[in-house]
């Protein structure tokens, strides 16, 4: 230091700095940019085709798509019923092993009685609805009458009831078990039962073994790792879904398909084995969906959006599968309304420009802008 004269002199002692001082650092410096459907858009390619010759067709978990949609495990969307139909478009209806189809012989009066209660009344509804047990005899007669219909039958069920219904469900005709719970891991630690082992499960089912969901690269890769024959992307981004608000947990949607695209490229890599990606929730539009398969997803699953089709059994409505919880629900009845079939809905013709209707057809289309034409090709050539 210099003094008044101008002469050199040592510092005193308050002026040194700290011999080690601690690194400082914020919680807000591991904070990462992300992106939902409303912060991207698609870059047209340079080289575009004809919409007609976009085929959507696939191979999902050794079952033939001839369009890359799921429909939910809710029970406002999938009933035996609406999985035929669903069949007879291309797409895959995935029935709610834990839903008011297992439970009652006759779930319509349920169905009903969910549909019209008033707002102050539907959590004590829906409480009471599933309330019932879930019947082993109904489970095989929903199985049964699913592909009476011509479909294969999908199921869901949370990894605490999978040890029970995945075996059963094999012996009686399932081609695909989902194992879905709000936020999957490989590794699920836990004092007062003795959680499901999923590369136990995956190996000794005779069935494929999808799961769900994530977002997360690292927890998929190793959900792959353990043998999942697909991975489900999304937490809370569903309409009827309000997990993001009641716990504060989720991803946007287009950053958590990306991160989980990249580990299934990893995985297959280094394994040889390609493992589908499907995006779960937050899409209404045919944009969102075309987003969604831009930024890796094999396919979609949607709730809300064909909760609308008149063969829908949710009356106008619905509700997310955790809403039923007596002391925490993580989702709300929300009415859709009944805007027509099943067919206008994916494959048109709309007669509304919000994007709600031929959602197939909008996903010819930005495929075609793209310049690809199939969704295998759209995941070799990047993002």
């Amino acid at each position: 230091m210099i003094d008044q004269r101008g002469t050199p002199h040592a510092p005193h002692a308050q002026d040194a700095p700290p011999a080690s001082a601690p690194a400082l650092r914020s919680k807000l410096d591991a904070i990462r940019s992300t992106y939902g459907f409303e912060d991207v858009s698609l870059a047209p390619s340079t080289s575009t085709i004809e919409p007609a010759d976009v085929d959507l067709a696939q191979e999902f978990c050794g079952l033939e798509l001839r369009i890359p949609v799921l429909a939910s495990a809710m029970d406002a969307v999938v009933d035996p019923a609406f999985a035929g139909a669903l069949a007879r478009l291309g797409g895959l209806a995935v029935l709610n092993l834990e839903g008011v189809q297992t439970r009652y012989d006759d779930p319509a009066a349920i169905l009903e009685r969910i549909a019209t209660a008033p707002d102050d009344e539907v959590q004590h509804a829906l409480t009471e609805a599933y309330a019932a047990p879930v019947r082993e005899e109904l489970v095989a007669k929903r199985l049964a009458e699913i592909r009476a219909t011509g479909a294969q039958a999908a199921v869901a069920a949370t990894p605490g009831a999978a040890r029970k219904w995945g075996p059963f469900c094999a012996e009686h005709g399932a081609a695909l078990f989902l194992v879905q719970s709000q936020v999957s891991s490989a590794r699920h630690l836990a004092t007062g039962y003795d959680p499901l082992s999923l590369a136990e499960f995956t190996r000794f089912m005779p069935i494929p073994v999808a799961v769900g969901n994530t977002t997360s690269a690292e927890a998929a890769f190793q959900l792959m790792e353990q043998g999942a024959a697909a991975v489900f992307v999304g937490v809370g981004p569903g309409a009827a879904c309000t997990t993001r608000e009641v716990l504060g947990i989720g991803i946007p949607q287009v950053t958590a398909i990306a991160d989980v695209a990249g580990a299934r490229d990893a995985y297959l890599e280094r394994s040889g084995r390609y493992v589908p990606v499907v995006a779960d929730g937050g899409m209404r539009r045919g944009g969102e969906i075309a987003k969604a398969i831009a930024a890796g997803a094999d396919a979609v699953m949607l709730g809300s959006p064909l909760a609308r089709a008149a063969e829908a059994p949710g009356r106008g409505v619905n509700w997310g599968m955790a809403a039923p919880s007596p002391v925490l629900p993580r989702g709300t009845r929300i009415k859709v309304g009944t805007v027509g079939s099943l067919e206008k809905i994916l494959n048109g013709p709309a007669t509304v420009t919000d994007g709600s209707q031929n959602l197939m057809g909008a996903l010819r289309q930005a495929m075609a802008a793209l310049g690809v034409r199939t969704i295998r090709e759209r995941q070799q050539r990047g993002r």
